[in-house]
């Protein structure tokens, strides 16, 4: 899988004011770590993003987001927000707070 540098760099732009985060090579990608809790990261051009169980179905029903799956299994709790759907800052944005409202609600690890 090809990690889209372009869409790291902007990931790393919306986050960067905080210091909790934390980027992680994971699953032949990277992961962004939020107090230890994986909260988003680039899948190609798309963006997986942890919404947790609670916000899951609210998340799906938004334009341009889709079930994450995994090896072939749906992840219950993660979206994948396709490229279409991240097209300005504010959209970018707009799905990583939903990702960091979800990790800011765990324990710190």
């Amino acid at each position: 899988m090809a990690i889209d540098e372009k869409l790291v760099s902007r990931i790393r732009d919306v986050l960067s004011e905080r210091h909790d985060v934390e980027e992680k090579k994971m699953f032949g990608g990277i992961a962004f770590m939020v107090d230890g809790h994986m909260c988003c990261g680039p899948l190609e051009k798309d963006l997986m993003v942890r919404v947790g169980p609670d916000q899951y179905d609210n998340a799906l029903k938004r334009k341009h987001a889709t079930t994450m799956e995994f090896t072939g299994k749906p992840m219950r709790g993660f979206v994948t927000v396709h490229a279409a759907g991240l097209s300005t800052k504010r959209d970018l944005a707009r799905w990583i707070s939903l990702g960091l409202t979800f990790v800011e609600s765990l324990p710190p690890k």
